[in-house]
């Protein structure tokens, strides 16, 4: 049987820890996606901060599902030197929070440029961390974002199929896939093999499929994100498959409600709707 473990972005919530644990608490989840706590982006942390926060996060019960780094999310263009020592220091900090996983990126590709004539590149820096991440005991996933090399399925597949190690899989984002105009059903065909982890966003791909679709004013929307099984991601198809592939890992709740007009409140509010939206899919998705 299936086992979708729960976590959060829960910075999305508030940027203090003990408020995102708070909330959290509330409606039973007890996993964190770290991206920042307190305020700080994980991949700054000290490693003496990182020490207090599993020690503020063991007391209450709660764990580091993944750490949601920034890693790969540069110019591909850059030198590579000093990101890499960041890498280094993320993997040390995955290590004290006891976090199993760190999501990674396949770097910015430069406005206009064919992404196609930077994958030699791509797949040398690539190949460089996971060799790091192997031997530190850490699973690298990378998650398909939009502007990177591995924005759109096919790239997505032609890392996963060069770099093999099991060390090195896939977090699906299906909202991002939304927003790069590539079809949810045909990316998971391709990538479903390689996912160990999945982040629960949902998105619309224009504006004015939003406005013929949902009903909206273009004048006002300021944002394509939806909660889960409102947009063209195909949520409900991707849980539906998760559950027939006897998944166990963890589905990350990860709002990105904020800019959106028609979610209001706090992001204790913003996080509950999205929440609301995930649990009302996914009993959808197991009919």
């Amino acid at each position: 049987m299936a086992e979708l473990i729960l976590s959060a972005f829960a910075d999305e919530i508030s940027p203090n820890l003990e408020e995102q644990m708070n909330v959290l608490e509330r409606h039973g989840i007890h996993w964190i996606e770290m991206r920042t706590a307190d305020g700080v982006n994980v991949s700054d942390l000290t490693l003496e901060q990182a020490h207090d926060i599993r020690r503020r996060m063991s007391a209450r019960g709660f764990g580091v599902s993944s750490l949601g780094s920034p890693i790969g999310k540069i110019n591909v263009e850059l030198p590579f030197e000093e990101h890499f020592e960041l890498f280094r220091h993320t993997v040390e900090l995955a290590d004290i929070l006891e976090c199993p996983y760190i999501r990674m990126f396949s770097f910015f590709i430069p406005n206009g440029k064919d992404p196609d004539a930077y994958r030699e590149v791509v797949m040398e820096r690539l190949e460089h961390m996971v060799h790091h991440a192997e031997g530190a005991g850490v699973t690298l996933l990378h998650e398909n974002e939009k502007f990177i090399f591995g924005d759109v399925a096919r790239r997505c597949a032609d890392i996963m199929q060069t770099i093999r190690s099991p060390h090195f899989f896939m977090t699906y984002d299906p909202s991002n896939f939304v927003q790069c105009g590539q079809d949810n059903r045909a990316a998971w065909e391709l990538l479903k093999d390689y996912v160990r982890y999945m982040h629960i966003k949902d998105s619309v791909y224009t504006a004015e499929h939003a406005r013929l679709d949902k009903g909206f004013d273009t004048q006002v929307l300021s944002d394509a994100h939806r909660p889960a099984g409102e947009g063209d991601g195909c949520v409900e198809y991707i849980l539906h498959e998760l559950i027939q592939r006897d998944y166990h890992g963890f589905v990350s709740i990860e709002p990105h409600l904020d800019a959106n007009p028609l979610c209001t409140g706090s992001g204790a509010d913003r996080f509950a709707l999205a929440l609301y939206g995930f649990r009302r899919t996914l009993l959808a998705a197991g009919k």
